[in-house]
């Protein structure tokens, strides 16, 4: 959105432009950030639609939050004053949206606000376990600390799902070649090649009958599926944002061959460094497990976690009750879990185990990949093999007559 303004400055001269902002208050903020006293502010109007500056790609993601977070480390371990650090972020940053919420950070705590209730405002940028270390880093006085055990957290935990993602980006492109193969195939080849081998009235094969089946049903009745799938998507999501829909979906990806188990090395790995950095933060460790527990990331693993910190509340110890989920928390885990809690060093314990588990998640990723990339090959193959097989049999009975 842009608004017209007129404001003036410091000297008194009077100011007058437009400024882009996501809404009135935001706007203003950034005003009175450049030390402008506003008189007069409103939206602009009359801007045609393709003129619009459209913000999709203008949102704030992991890695503005990643560079943030090591950016203000490196401010704090410079002595910079956290509102002079804020501003200057807020300044080289590219994002609209980040931009703005930085410049509410610096307005908040300017007013006298601790610098984690600021960032508690936003839940959806900075989460429970983000607020909890800057939180335990201002009341130690240890907030430069803190923030750089953000910024390897969050960028070890950045560079692994880049990497994921990054890995299913060919198997992706794969599975949208093999769907308009398929679709070309048979809204536009099939009929045109079926009318000619009906005309012929010979007796088709069977793989021929199926091909031409299946074509003229999509053409008479694709548009069904194409009102069912979002339907039947839209519902499935539906599910899953309730409590009983995620649950057994977490616990259905569990028990999938080969995926069941690389996803369980993430959570273990989530769960080890995430309680890790909260314990070298110096965060209880009754809180660090109900924050754990929070951003995890598989209602089965909430529970466990969950049912962990109960029995750590009542005095047991972590490695006891992990030693009770043999499946869900492999022994090495749980051995290396209880070194840490006999010999005072639990935190550089569970980062050790986070080591073994990233290394065996990216060499899992690399192995899935090399099985993956064949079979959707060598089902593409089998589709087009099937129906080149479909059209070319008749053909060949007709060439032999």
């Amino acid at each position: 959105m842009k608004f017209n303004y007129q404001a003036r400055d410091k000297d008194g001269t009077v100011q007058a432009g437009n400024v882009e902002a996501s809404s009135r208050d935001a706007a203003l903020s950034l005003l009175q950030s450049s030390k402008l006293f506003v008189t007069f502010l409103e939206e602009a109007k009359g801007v045609p639609f393709y003129a619009k500056k459209i913000q999709i790609f203008g949102k704030t993601g992991k890695k503005d939050i990643v560079n943030f977070s090591r950016q203000l480390s490196l401010m704090f371990q410079s002595k910079i004053p956290l509102v002079e650090a804020l501003h200057a972020l807020s300044d080289q940053n590219k994002s609209v949206d980040f931009k703005e919420k930085i410049l509410l950070l610096a307005d908040t705590v300017e007013g006298g606000s601790p610098f984690s209730q600021a960032l508690s405002r936003y839940p959806k940028l900075f989460s429970p376990f983000y607020v909890s270390m800057v939180k335990s880093g201002e009341a130690s006085g240890t907030l430069s600390e803190s923030l750089d055990y953000l910024a390897e957290h969050l960028e070890r935990e950045y560079h692994l799902f880049a990497k994921i993602k990054g890995a299913l980006t060919y198997p992706a492109m794969i599975s949208i070649v093999v769907i308009g193969v398929l679709a070309m195939m048979m809204f536009f080849v099939i009929p045109n090649i079926a009318r000619v081998l009906l005309e012929s009235e010979q007796e088709l094969p069977t793989i021929t009958k199926v091909v031409i089946g299946l074509s003229n049903f999509s053409r008479s009745w694709g548009w069904i599926w194409l009102l069912i799938i979002p339907v039947v998507v839209f519902f499935f999501l539906r599910f899953l944002k309730t409590p009983e829909g995620k649950s057994s979906w977490d616990k259905f990806l569990l028990r999938v061959p080969l995926v069941g188990p690389f996803l369980r090395m993430i959570y273990v790995s989530r769960f080890a460094e995430n309680l890790s950095t909260l314990v070298a933060g110096g965060i209880p460790i009754v809180q660090a497990l109900d924050i754990t527990a929070e951003i995890v990331g598989n209602s089965t693993y909430q529970a466990i976690v969950l049912q962990l910190k109960e029995e750590v509340r009542k005095g047991g110890k972590i490695s006891q009750c992990l030693a009770l989920y043999p499946k869900e928390f492999p022994a090495m885990l749980t051995q290396m879990i209880d070194v840490g809690e006999r010999t005072g060093t639990l935190d550089k314990s569970l980062m050790g185990a986070v080591g073994f588990y990233q290394k065996e998640i990216e060499r899992s990723t690399d192995s899935l990949l090399s099985i993956l990339e064949p079979l959707l090959i060598v089902f593409l193959a089998v589709i087009v093999a099937g129906i080149m097989a479909a059209v070319l049999l008749p053909m060949y009975k007709m060439t032999s007559l």
